[in-house]
């Protein structure tokens, strides 16, 4: 059926479009499709749509290979290896464990210090899943099991374990947000951006989201605390386990008081770059060249980092039909239909509209990197086209790029893995999801539209 539905969409070139940028537009949906289906993994369903494009004569190869080229790329892979330094040291395990030795006397002040961390870890590790998974979760699920919270059981799980999650969880997409290094889909959105005449850098997107930021994290672990509280609201164990880990950790390494000065290092030269003429990807690439040097990491620890290279095939082959989705014109024809669409609404209401659109959208994908894929470049041209102005519009959907997976446990691989250790039951999940989006959106579009024009 569906091979039959997408030979179907072959020869359904529309009136007005280049039959190129049509076969493009099929192969980049087919790939889509296979990232939410999940046939194989999708560095092999990318590799597949690169075939195609390529063996169609869709895009001359030399075309093909051009988001293998994109520095922002690049230095998401540098900046996964120093990610693997973080957690090879027990730097990030440790810095978790500080704050909740610090915060950690009631419920609501330890949900506080788990979103302190992942914001932290979310300026370090440009991977949502790296920092939920490898580093916060497993943390969490210890803490909750050491005071006596367990899973799959109601009256167990209530106790803490279920408020955690859902909190842990939602901190994962603020620090998504918060910074350009904070998910991997972001640098991505940066390179789309611009082709607008919208530039970001890692400071000014700190600049643009710190304010609506600190407001999400004050507001939203109160309002899961009012709409789905622990059982126990004081826990005087909590600091006690922190420090019975600390102490097994014992005193910091040489290397791990390396990796602590490489990432504030680094953390202030993407913070203060612009002004000092430095890239980003040169930062990360000083990072991965100290870690190199002093042995953090040696080179058969950077060859079996695999997410990183993955993330190279994938990211870099949906950058490739991004690029030739723009230059074949799909992008400006989409852009021409949606406009005519939305009609001659003022562009307040189009802003709305779209964002909405995009936001629940979401409920649709199995996470967010198919999401923006299919739906960023073309949500920002509508709405650029229609007179939105295209720094709150770019800002604006990217914003909402990590928000809207709070809708479900599929919205992203981080939700999974947290929904996945069965202290939230599905049916609270989604509708404490629900109830958060609409937060998210007045408080991101409202203070947006004011700030970020």
């Amino acid at each position: 059926m569906f091979f039959l539905a997408t030979l179907l969409l072959w020869f359904s070139v529309p009136a007005g479009l280049d039959e190129k940028a049509w076969h493009l537009f099929v192969i980049f949906l087919t790939t889509i499709v296979g990232f939410v289906a999940k046939p194989l993994p999708m560095g092999p369903i990318a590799l597949i749509g690169l075939f195609l494009a390529s063996f169609t004569k869709t895009l001359p190869m030399k075309d093909c290979l051009v988001g293998f080229s994109d520095p922002l790329i690049w230095m998401i892979v540098f900046v996964f290896f120093i990610a693997r330094g973080c957690v090879k040291t027990r730097l990030g395990e440790r810095i978790a464990y500080l704050i909740i030795k610090a915060v950690g006397k009631s419920s609501l002040g330890l949900g506080y210090g788990i979103i302190l961390t992942e914001v932290i870890l979310g300026a370090m590790i440009p991977s949502n899943t790296a920092r939920s998974g490898g580093i916060v979760l497993p943390i969490v699920r210890s803490i909750c099991e050491g005071l006596g919270s367990f899973p799959n059981d109601h009256k167990s799980s209530r106790k803490l374990g279920s408020f955690l999650m859902v909190v842990s969880f939602q901190g994962n997409l603020i620090s998504s947000a918060l910074f350009l290094t904070g998910m991997v889909c972001n640098p991505f959105i940066q390179k789309i951006a611009e082709k607008h005449g919208v530039f970001l850098t890692w400071s000014s997107w700190l600049y643009y989201s710190i304010i609506p930021g600190i407001l999400t994290i004050i507001l939203m672990p109160l309002i899961i605390y009012c709409i789905y509280p622990p059982k126990e609201k004081k826990l005087p164990h909590a600091i006690t386990l922190a420090q019975d880990k600390l102490k097994d950790m014992g005193p910091m390494s040489i290397k791990e008081k390396m990796m602590a000065s490489l990432l504030v290092s680094m953390v202030g030269l993407w913070a203060f770059g612009d002004y000092l003429g430095i890239t980003a990807l040169m930062v990360a690439l000083f990072g991965v060249t100290v870690i190199l040097l002093t042995k953090v990491l040696s080179w058969d620890d950077m060859v079996h980092e695999k997410e990183a290279w993955h993330i190279l095939i994938w990211l870099s082959i949906l950058t490739t039909f991004s690029i030739g989705l723009e230059s074949l014109g799909f992008i400006k024809f989409f852009s021409k239909k949606m406009t005519a669409f939305l009609g001659q609404r003022p562009w307040q209401e189009i802003l709305i509209l779209l964002n909405v659109i995009y936001f629940y959208s979401h409920y649709f994908f199995a996470s967010t990197t198919p999401h923006v894929s299919a739906f960023y470049a073309a949500f920002l041209g509508v709405g650029i086209t229609s007179g939105v102005p295209p720094l709150l519009c770019a800002l604006s959907l990217a914003f909402f790029s990590a928000f809207s997976a709070c809708l479900t446990h599929y919205g992203s691989v981080a939700g999974a893995m947290m929904f996945g250790t069965g202290y939230v039951p599905i049916k609270n999940w989604w509708s404490i999801g629900f109830l958060l989006s609409l937060l998210y959106l007045a408080l991101w579009m409202g203070i947006g539209s004011v700030l970020w024009t």
